[in-house]
């Protein structure tokens, strides 16, 4: 790279496909647009464009995003063929993106093929990947192969917990590609966290994020029913959100529906999606959230709200604090977890493995300082 191309700035690609990792990914954006060496590049894809679950596109429009290119890849349909055309698509697409606006960086975040896509169609077309979220483990579908994939694909790495640091650093990964950042997601929890004041007393509401990881329909439809049923006998109101696009999704919207069906709207309160931000301050009101979703094991403890981890979607993702109870796909199990949960009042606020809230200026630092030298695109396996 030459001495003029080093000094001019950046343009940052930020891939995002579904609600759950566009609420982390606001942070870095953030602080990508404010920074004066970088130039924000917002490619929108996946779950985002499918009107079934919010088209959530348009919050992000909302939310004053200028978005550069919108890249349709799922259909949703929960056909066994979907994911892998819809990776299809979406790498002839991002790589056409990318060449046509001469992006420099790319970054993903998580485990999901919308990330994998990003990371595919950036290499191919010879860009530099900062991966987060890497090192992190949590079996879901076919997630822990794809995170790790991204891993071995990535030219930076911008971790979340000192242990996924060093997780990275055993996979193979020279160590000056690692940094250790903290979790995105808890940037925008710790400034809610100051501006909402917790509920005085319980309010009788639980929040319910349930998806599905690649089981049969009627799987993930018994299991669904059996969270709901549970805390219908609890006496507890349920604010329910739709899953995400994975296999198996149909059996939990099914369960959804039936469930609402039984016991009406004043007991089951049912989203698409919801904005960032109302999710957050939903969940500092309620008395606990139960599902399978990353946002009980990171965001939920530094919030002070009791989570239940249902099954092993999240098997090995280290928990931001002890009020995260982790419980199997048992009807007496889950009954357990929800009294015992209900009996908590965890401290707000508190010291998270997932770092300090800083973690969008950190990530925006690296991508502004990191030399972008054939270097830096040339990997290989340090054992």
């Amino acid at each position: 790279m030459s001495r003029r191309a080093a000094g001019r700035i950046r343009r940052v690609a930020v891939v995002t496909g579904t609600r759950a990792e566009y609420g982390s990914l606001c942070s870095p954006m953030r602080a990508i647009a404010e920074h004066p060496r970088l130039r924000l590049q917002l490619v929108v894809t996946g779950m985002h464009l499918l009107k079934r679950f919010g088209h959530t596109v348009d919050q992000i429009v909302a939310d004053g995003w200028r978005i550069a290119a919108r890249i349709p890849m799922q259909r949703g349909d929960d056909d066994p063929l979907d994911q892998a055309a819809g990776l299809a698509r979406g790498v002839e697409g991002l790589a056409r993106f990318f060449e046509q606006a001469r992006s420099d960086i790319v970054v993903v975040l998580g485990d999901r093929i919308e990330a994998l896509a990003g990371a595919l169609a950036a290499v191919t077309t010879g860009r530099c990947v900062a991966h987060i979220h890497g090192g992190d483990v949590a079996a879901g579908d076919f997630d822990e192969s794809l995170r790790h994939a991204i891993t071995r694909l990535a030219h930076l790495h911008l971790a979340a917990t000192r242990r996924s640091a060093r997780r990275i650093v055993r996979m193979g990964e020279q160590p000056w590609r690692v940094h250790l950042v903290g979790a995105p997601g808890l940037d925008r929890a710790r400034e809610l966290l100051q501006q909402t004041p917790r509920p005085p007393a319980p309010t009788g509401q639980t929040l319910v994020v349930q998806h599905a990881y690649g089981r049969p329909a009627e799987v993930e439809r018994r299991t669904a029913l059996m969270i709901l049923d549970a805390l219908a006998a609890a006496g507890l109101r349920r604010i329910v959100l739709y899953p995400n696009t994975d296999r198996g999704h149909r059996g939990v919207l099914r369960a959804i529906e039936q469930h609402r069906r039984r016991w009406g709207p004043q007991q089951v309160e049912v989203h698409r999606s919801l904005p960032r931000d109302d999710y957050l301050r939903l969940l500092i009101r309620c008395d606990l959230l139960i599902g399978n979703s990353s946002s009980g094991i990171i965001e939920a403890p530094l919030l002070g709200v009791p989570s239940i981890d249902v099954g092993t979607r999240q098997a090995g993702r280290e928990p931001g604090g002890r009020s995260v109870l982790r419980v199997p796909e048992r009807p007496r199990a889950i009954r357990d977890a929800i009294a015992r949960a209900r009996r908590m009042r965890p401290r707000r606020g508190g010291r998270s493995v997932y770092g300090d809230g800083r973690a969008g200026q950190r990530i925006a630092d690296v991508l502004a300082r990191v030399s972008l030298t054939p270097e830096l695109l040339r990997k290989q396996i340090t054992y």
